[in-house]
This record gives structure tokens, C-alpha cells and sequence, in this order.
């Protein structure tokens, strides 16, 4: 199938979206909820009832509901860019050692940074080079039967949050 996009006539494709671990984190929200911020027009989100300033109680709360939508929008995007024979999905790393990362360590949240990456069942940060690796099986031809989908890749930070260590301690 073809569509056109602006001058652009294309089939097949694919497209990666950077996400975070941090939207795995938020507990889980309604079915209503997942479908209006995978679906609500963007210059309407912020009319949703529980996106209101005394429903989001702060700033990770509100970078975890973006995250969040950043994997539903793509998953409700992959349908129709399926239509066209394309795929798309988003990728949820963690704690990637970079310049950010490395500031972020030092930095006042260091501390729980380090008990992140410590707790974790990897015992490490990831590298650049491992979403890279990620995203390059995604767009080609080995991730053909993937899309729609959010890979997590956090060295199972979010697994001892829920149920490891990190569960301990946020209890």
C-alpha cells in the first residue's frame, strides 16, 4: 500500500521512539485514561480530567504520565502506520551513561540514581550502544514482526522497583 506524506509517496518503513523507564513506573491508570492520552488530539490533552494540576501531584509524576503517552501514542500511531505497510515502536531505556547521566549522578539525586542502578538485577547503567543496538533491530529487517510495541531496556530497574528492593525501600 502506498500513502502519500506531504510530496513523499512511501511504503514500509520504520520509526523509533525514545521513551523512558520512568513511564513504567507510574501506576497503572483506567482503561479510559490509556485510550485519551493515546488518542486525544495534542491541543486537547491538557483539558483531560486527570492531567489537571490537582490530579498531578509533581514534576516525575508529570514526566511519568509523558512517558507514558509518549509509548500509548505510539501504539495507537503504529496502526495506521501499519496501513502503509510501515512499523513503528518507542524504546524505554534507563539510566544510559551519558553526559546527562553522568551529571545527574553527581548531582543532588545522585544518591538515588546510584541505589537505582545498584538494586537493579544488571548491577549497571546501560550504554549508548545498547539502544542503539536496540533501535537498529527495531528499524530493520529482524524486527519485522515488531511494532506497536515499548521495549524496556533499564537493566530491570523497574522490576526491583516493583517487586526487588527499590519496592522495599518506596514502601
Amino acid at each position: 500500500m502506498l500513502e502519500e506524506f506531504g510530496n513523499i509517496i512511501a511504503s514500509g518503513g520504520a520509526g523509533v521512539v525514545i521513551a523512558s523507564q520512568s513511564g513504567h513506573r507510574l501506576p497503572p491508570l483506567t482503561v479510559e485514561q490509556n485510550r485519551a492520552l493515546a488518542a486525544t488530539p495534542v491541543e486537547e490533552l491538557l483539558g483531560l480530567p486527570f492531567l489537571q494540576p490537582d490530579q498531578v501531584t509533581d514534576s516525575l509524576h508529570a514526566y511519568q504520565i509523558a512517558k507514558r503517552g509518549n509509548s500509548l501514542r505510539v501504539m495507537a500511531e503504529a496502526v495506521r502506520w501499519g496501513k502503509r505497510g510501515a512499523r513503528l515502536n518507542t524504546i524505554s531505556p534507563g539510566i544510559i551513561i551519558t553526559p546527562l547521566a553522568k551529571d545527574e549522578l553527581t548531582g543532588p539525586r545522585g544518591e538515588g540514581y546510584r541505589r537505582m542502578i545498584e538494586s537493579s538485577p544488571a548491577g549497571r547503567a546501560g550504554t549508548p550502544d545498547e539502544v542503539g543496538t536496540v533501535g537498529a533491530l527495531l528499524m530493520g529487517p529482524d524486527g519485522g514482526f515488531i511494532t506497536g510495541s515499548d521495549i524496556l531496556m533499564d537493566g530491570g530497574v523497574t522490576a526491583a522497583y516493583w517487586y526487588g528492593e527499590l519496592a522495599e525501600v518506596r514502601n
